[in-house]
């Protein structure tokens, strides 16, 4: 049994959801016995008066133990793409303590600098891809089209009789060889790979060499952005663990049949050897979310902090630039992406006009979520809102939460279906 993938996977899954729920159980007690709990949080910000502060935080440390002790147990050590997976949430996993550690134990409400945090965000999406360009085991099947000629039927109306027309097949096929490949898939666009080589060919001799260094531009770019954006979109109870327990869904589909030789060939997409452990640790990312789901559903009894939210978006980068599908991340991401883009709107739009003499803001409140919780009587009266009326309503925490998890489903399945929407 423990040659099948679907085995050792579905039992990842099992154990890391159950250790997660046993682990959260204990970690809430520790940290309410020594009083250690968020101090941010303002009370105010929850129109039907669900109190924040006090509420334990550092939750990720649950969930990065859920998600590698079942890894551990379970998943192929020796396999690259496990060892680059590890690795991150590791270092995300630290980088992310470092910050709640200064916000809760030092009381310094701004936490790690934000330089700091670029900066290791930027290390470990160098560190992935430099080990994606160097390492002999990082190889794939590039996927090529071909059209198959055959002679047509006998007709139907003369059985005697052949018609002189052809049929043309198209058929897709791997290549023999493993090789490495600067090839990622292209949503949309009918057999074709996007080849980071070919943007830099104009460099001759040093077109190799550059496409790489492009490469892992693009690496350290998805990381970094999906990591903030997973770290943006935690300010509700729930919100950020079902977002991205949907979107680890997706991603453990699209390594299964990457790493599948026939479903890589049906879906058109680059058949990936050894990718399956992906699914593995997915599986256990999935598990420990859920998990964590449990205490931090609403009202939260557990925040995971950015011990959590930063490990997750890496996470989630990672894994798909290792399966070349990092051009479908904002799509599959659409959620983090809107709550990343919100935020840098309304911040260059209020600098733009402070130069001005005036105070300008296009939302009520960002990331886009406050938004729609956003009182009236919480805005500031002297400053003027493009989209002040935006929604009429304001909602109540969990409606919102559950609505956007259902915006990240459809985008997940919109994600999956854009391999044949081609």
């Amino acid at each position: 049994m423990w040659q099948y993938i679907s085995f050792r996977a579905l039992l990842t899954l099992i154990l890391s959801l159950v250790l997660s729920a046993w682990l959260g159980e204990k970690f809430i007690h520790y940290m309410r016995k020594r009083k250690i709990g968020e101090t941010q949080r303002d009370a105010s910000i929850d129109p039907f008066g669900e109190k924040k502060v006090g509420t334990p935080s550092m939750g990720g440390i649950v969930i990065i133990t859920a998600i590698l002790l079942p890894v551990l147990l379970l998943g192929r050590m020796r396999n690259i793409y496990l060892i680059l997976m590890i690795i991150t949430t590791v270092w995300l996993g630290f980088l992310g303590f470092c910050d709640d550690y200064i916000k809760i134990y030092r009381k310094h409400k701004e936490g790690l600098k934000g330089k700091y945090k670029i900066v290791g965000q930027v290390s470990i999406g160098l560190i992935v891809g430099l080990v994606l360009w160097l390492s002999p085991d990082v190889v794939i099947h590039e996927n090529v089209v071909k059209v198959k000629t055959t002679a047509a039927q006998e007709s139907v109306t003369a059985p005697n009789k052949i018609e002189n027309d052809t049929i043309q097949e198209t058929i897709v096929v791997h290549k023999d060889k493993a090789e490495k490949s600067l090839k990622t898939t292209i949503p949309f666009v009918k057999n074709h790979n996007l080849d980071y080589g070919v943007l830099t060919s104009w460099m001759g001799s040093w077109s190799g060499a550059a496409g790489w260094a492009l490469f892992v531009l693009m690496t350290i770019l998805v990381v970094t952005a999906v990591s903030n954006g997973a770290n943006l979109n935690d300010g509700m109870d729930g919100m950020c663990a079902g977002n991205s327990a949907i979107i680890g869904v997706a991603l453990g589909i699209l390594a299964y049949v990457s790493s599948n030789f026939e479903y890589a060939s049906y879906l058109n997409i680059m058949y990936i050897p050894d990718s399956q452990e992906l699914v593995v640790f997915m599986c256990a990312f999935i598990g420990a979310l859920i998990g964590f789901l449990w205490y931090n559903a609403y009202p939260a009894q557990m925040f995971m902090g950015d011990t959590g939210s930063l490990t997750i978006g890496g996470i989630i980068g990672v894994c798909a630039v290792i399966i070349h599908k990092e051009l479908l991340v904002p799509i599959l991401c659409g959620v983090f992406l809107m709550e990343s883009l919100t935020v840098i709107i309304q911040t260059q739009v209020f600098k733009i006009y402070k130069r001005k003499g005036k105070k300008v803001r296009v939302f009520r409140s960002t990331p886009i979520h406050d938004n729609f919780r956003k009182l009236d009587k919480d805005l500031d009266p002297e400053c003027k809102y493009v989209f002040r009326n935006w929604p009429r309503n304001r909602f109540h925490e969990s409606k919102i939460t559950i609505r956007f998890w259902i915006f990240t489903i459809i985008l997940a399945a919109f994600t999956i279906i854009t391999l044949k929407i081609r």
